[in-house]
């Protein structure tokens, strides 16, 4: 596994739409993958800069993608499996996510399920705790929070007149891992839906004892 990482440069017009339009990175970074491999990708802000991270299984060949957003054709790539070698159980963690919390509920007019957003902190923090159990890691309700949240609305591609409602909510805190296979499953597979489209990426780093 391999983490990569783009500065981004906010002061391209493709960069912006990319930032309103998570399809635009998603089919940026598909491209750059002949062989079409599992992979998650998120934009982060980090000391005021905004950063474009993926993980994937093998190292990708991203310089069409930093060209296409970054200052330049450069980014970073390291191999991801230390981490994951290190993810005992017991083990704590400052954790990030961004996340697509939706519940689904019957509609008897259509006789099927419809997905719903969680939109209220309360809600979007209750879909986090059952996350959590589901992905081997527990949480204590005064260590972590949600951050932010904003709606997306896009087309997946510009040939198509639906859009896409999206929430997108961010989660930071402490972590505890209880099962550390499902854990790191977590770390590499994403949690919840919209992966596609720059969500379910969970990162960590150590809680320094």
């Amino acid at each position: 596994m391999y983490l990569s990482r783009i500065k981004l440069d906010t002061s391209r017009t493709g960069t912006m739409r990319g930032l309103a339009s998570p399809s635009v990175f998603h089919g940026a970074i598909e491209c750059a993958d002949k062989e079409r491999t599992r992979k998650l990708w998120r934009v982060d802000t980090l000391y005021g800069e905004q950063i474009l991270l993926v993980i994937s299984e093998d190292r990708i060949d991203l310089t069409s993608v930093a060209e296409q957003f970054g200052y330049d054709s450069s980014y970073e790539s390291k191999i991801y499996d230390g981490l994951l070698e290190r993810i005992t159980n017991g083990s704590r963690w400052h954790f990030r996510l961004k996340a697509n919390p939706t519940i689904q509920k019957y509609d008897e007019n259509k006789g099927r399920g419809r997905v719903l957003a969680h939109i209220t902190t309360e809600y979007q923090g209750e879909w986090l705790k059952k996350q959590a159990e589901k992905n081997g890691f527990s949480l204590k309700d005064e260590e972590w929070l949600v951050t932010g949240s904003r709606w997306y609305v896009f087309r997946k591609n510009r040939n198509r007149r639906d859009k896409v409602k999206m929430l997108a909510a961010v989660y930071e805190g402490v972590l505890t891992v209880t099962d550390a296979e499902a854990f790191r499953n977590a770390l590499i597979k994403g949690i919840g839906r919209e992966k596609a489209f720059g969500m379910g990426m969970l990162t960590v780093t150590r809680v320094m004892k």
